[in-house]
């Protein structure tokens, strides 16, 4: 049973830094894509970024150079730095995952997700 649980959401000042961690279970990070989206409600998730099984990440171009995503493979759990905080980069941040391959998203893509967690809120402010 997949399980995914996002946590480090939080209230900032711009200009700050955070990092999100999500602790997955059920299955191993180091075969699968995971990866980060974000959401405001009545819109769709905004592509983060992602990470394959060998380590490949990709991250959305209009993040790149604040954001980046790394994983802990013995420790199974994914993380979303994110520095120079914007107020547009208030949203929750959902953490996701592909445990199945052979999609034809890449990793990263929103789409290419059978799995998410709860969400976890960043306020910038």
């Amino acid at each position: 049973h997949v399980q995914l649980v996002e946590s480090g959401g939080d209230s900032v000042q711009v200009g700050g830094s955070l990092r999100l961690s999500c602790e997955a279970s059920g299955f191993a990070l180091s075969n699968f894509c995971v990866g980060w989206c974000r959401k405001t409600p009545g819109r769709e998730c905004e592509e983060v970024g992602g990470i394959d099984g060998d380590g490949r990440i990709s991250v959305s171009p209009f993040l790149k150079g604040r954001f980046t995503i790394s994983k802990d493979n013995g420790k199974n759990t994914l993380y979303l730095e994110m520095n120079s905080l914007k107020p547009e980069d208030t949203d929750m941040y959902f953490c996701a995952a592909d445990p199945t391959h052979g999609s034809r998203y890449r990793c990263g893509h929103p789409h290419r997700f059978r799995n998410w967690g709860q969400g976890t809120q960043v306020t910038v402010s």
